[in-house]
């Protein structure tokens, strides 16, 4: 194996985090702008350094903020370290040491000094008073602990750890870093609460007492008696929409990927319209069709003479409403894994006389499992944490997500009661977590490998085919019928009383002027659009950017404590929206993170809300190339962050997609935590129109939607553009090309 000498590889790279270290200590702002961290305004008026805008150095040398004294002795060590350190080892643990003392003491100052000073009475006993305050972390603190997390990373690879692969240790490192602020820290800080008395101490018994709350453990619907607890009510439905969506994602991707069917483009087109919606506008046209007045409803109680029921209230609304909105998450995992299926050995299966069934059965199906697998799983947290469609659809069928929203936004605004639910779902989605690894085992579904593999798939049994084809006709239908009611809402006086046609609705919300000066965005909810595209297009390429780089690390690499650095990226996924939006209040309202009422708490909740998407479907689609690509490329001297950028990501097409669009629309149409995360300067699309509808205003707020559908739309071909396909030179997709080409 080649040696490679880490000591001097990684100067470079020291260099420039030093770089970044000293611009952020001495050049930005250390403690949080007024404006947020979205604006640049302190470009422009911040300097001469303004309250709010000075860099760490300069309140320094004004006999300020003393406490920032130790951040230039962090600063300096690594330059010691290029300069004087002879070995490596030397080397290594100057870099260790000032990675982790600046990283510890930017962390100690934080949370010693809070708002009113000290936080610790020991702290001013040993210190005396302190005559100033703590402010949140600005732009110069960000960059100044980002530099010193590498530093500890690059000393630890220097060291060997990992083969001395400073890109993997640096990911690795990095990874945990922001998991741990921005998933463990908020949802600790919350889930302290169960325990929490009336007078402020801490209780096992407080715990233990809304733990067993027969509201959440209830079992009297099995009698007939009652109704069952929520927490028993949110298990049935998360299973059944987890394996719904997988068998419908699967049929979807079937009919894409293995039929000669001549509408794939506008199929792949009507899968996404159901994520790109707001989830309560689709609650409202299922109340529209099947409700007590509903179209459908009074049509078949007419012809059959029968009494209308409230049946869409309760689990069959919320599990048809679920089913709608997050099938097309389990395509988007699913078209990716059914697609990268060696031909090859289908063929050979055919070549030993084996039917096409039998193929599809025992050897194409097998390779699908970890899409399967995947696509079930997203399902089951999805359901877990959904509470738009249970809010609008649930009546009396209580689940967890309503539950925990209720305790925190309703009367009686109990923490504990919100804290004891989230770790009561978060128990069920940890077990079907561990559920799916079970089954998924540690066998091998690599199908693709460095050789030439230019077959073509198989089409499907022509039973088979028709059976499939069946279930996709109705289900598009469906979903056709919902979005015409949808559309058909945006355009009449009022919903299901004047049915006048009209586009009012459109010009109230999206008016505009052309004067002399301009462009002049006089509708009502320009505003909120206009943030709301902003918020997404930032979110959208860091979650997909974080997502699959775990993802790698995952599937490509092993080291220590792996088991519980993938529980850190599935937990933001399995808590409900509700809870994150209130846990990141209760965190980053307050220093040393403060960043509430800011655009960049939108995009934080965003990122670690849909993170795990990018990382299953990387991980689905990752499962199927082989290690031998890798090897291959670092035998002939490519690094590891040069393998991962010029041959890993290129066969990632179809998970960087998912990744994608999935971030792009969940910000887009996010309602849970924007709920409590909007401010009066970033306010929120899916916030506009939840308000929109408490004033009975839908024609408008369907308007809206209609237009968030258009748009979001459009963004997914442009993406589709910009990613490309994933190309794996089959017969099947040349013959297509040379077709192109004539």
């Amino acid at each position: 194996m080649r040696k490679v000498d880490t000591h001097r590889r990684v100067h470079p790279t020291i260099a420039l985090w030093l770089i970044v270290g000293w611009v952020g200590f001495c050049l930005l702002p250390w403690y949080g702008i007024e404006d947020g961290f979205l604006s640049l305004i302190w470009l422009f008026d911040g300097y001469p350094f303004e309250p709010g805008y000075a860099p760490g150095l300069f309140l320094l040398l004004q006999g300020e903020k003393l406490w920032l004294a130790p951040i230039v002795i962090g600063l300096l060590l690594p330059i010691f370290a290029l300069a004087t350190a002879k070995s490596a080892k030397a080397h290594s643990t100057l870099l260790i040491l000032a990675g982790a003392f600046g990283f510890g003491w930017l962390i100690a100052q934080g949370f010693g000094i809070g708002l009113r000073g000290f936080q610790f009475e020991w702290l001013e006993a040993l210190f005396g008073p302190l005559g100033d305050r703590q402010f949140g972390m600005g732009y110069g603190a960000l960059l100044a602990a980002t530099a010193f997390l590498f530093f500890f990373t690059q000393g630890i690879a220097a060291r060997g750890a990992i083969n001395g692969d400073v890109f993997v240790v640096g990911s690795i490192g990095f990874v945990i870093a922001i998991v741990t602020v921005f998933v463990f820290f908020p949802i600790l800080s919350l889930l302290t609460s169960a325990f929490i008395t009336e007078d402020g101490g801490y209780s096992a018994g407080v715990f233990i007492a809304k733990f067993f709350d027969d509201k959440l453990w209830g079992t009297a619907c099995m009698t007939f008696s009652g109704r069952c607890g929520a927490a028993w009510n949110s298990l049935i439905l998360a299973i059944l929409v987890g394996a719904s969506t997988t068998v419908l994602g699967l049929c979807f991707a079937l009919i894409v990927a293995r039929t000669g069917f001549r509408f794939k483009r506008g199929l792949r087109a009507l899968t996404v319209l159901p994520i790109i919606t707001p989830p309560f506008v689709i609650g409202l046209a299922l109340i529209l069709l099947f409700g007590l007045s509903g179209t459908v409803t009074t049509f078949v109680a007419d012809l059959f003479g029968v009494q209308p029921t409230r049946w869409v209230y309760g689990l069959p609304g919320v599990l048809i409403a679920q089913i709608l909105a997050f099938t097309p998450i389990a395509f988007l995992v699913m078209i990716g894994v059914v697609e990268g299926v060696s031909p090859s050995m289908e063929e050979a299966a055919q070549t030993l006389r084996a039917s096409k069934w039998h193929t599809f059965r025992t050897v194409s199906l097998p390779l699908m499992r970890p899409g399967l697998a995947n696509s079930f799983l997203l399902g089951f947290i999805e359901s877990m944490a959904d509470f738009g469609n249970p809010l609008v659809l649930g009546g009396n069928f209580d689940v967890l997500s309503t539950e925990i929203f209720f305790a925190i936004v309703g009367a009686q605004y109990d923490q504990g009661r919100a804290a004891v639910l989230a770790i009561v779902l978060l128990a069920f989605t940890l077990g079907a977590f561990y559920a799916q690894r079970f089954w998924l085992g540690r066998k091998s579904y690599t199908t693709l490998t460095g050789k030439g593999d230019a077959g073509v798939h198989p089409q499907l049994p022509a039973p088979f085919a028709f059976a499939v084809g069946a279930i996709v006709a109705a289900w598009t239908f469906f979903t056709i019928v919902i979005y015409g009611m949808i559309f058909y809402g945006s355009v009449v006086q009022l919903w299901g009383v004047n049915n006048t046609l009209t586009l009012k609705h459109y010009v109230t919300a999206f008016a505009l002027r052309i004067t002399e000066e301009g462009i002049r965005w006089t509708g009502s909810a320009w505003d909120s659009f206009w943030t709301t595209v902003q918020i997404a297009a930032v979110s959208a390429p860091l979650t997909a950017a974080v997502g699959l780089v775990t993802a790698y690390l995952l599937v490509r690499q092993s080291f220590a404590g792996k088991n519980a650095f993938e529980f850190g990226t599935m937990l933001s996924f399995a808590i409900p929206g509700t809870v994150i939006g209130v846990s990141y209040i209760l965190a980053f309202n307050v220093p040393p993170i403060e960043i509430t009422g800011t655009g960049v708490i939108l995009v934080v909740s965003f990122i670690f809300r849909n993170m795990p998407v990018g990382v299953r479907a990387g991980i689905a689609s990752m499962s199927q190339l082989d290690r031998s690509l890798d090897e291959s490329s670092l035998t002939l001297g490519a690094n590891s962050w040069q393998t991962f950028l010029r041959v890993v990501l290129p066969l990632l097409r179809p998970a960087i997609l998912a990744a994608l669009v999935y971030s792009f629309v969940r910000a887009m149409t996010a309602v849970s935590a924007v709920i409590f995360l909007v401010s009066a300067e970033y306010d929120m699309a899916t916030s506009y129109i939840i308000g929109r509808v408490e004033n009975n205003d839908y024609g408008l707020a369907i308007a809206y939607s209609m237009t968030l559908i258009f748009v979001m739309l459009g963004a997914i071909g442009l993406l589709q553009l910009l990613v490309g396909k994933r190309s794996i030179g089959r017969r099947g997709q040349q013959a297509r090309a040379a077709v192109t080409a004539t």
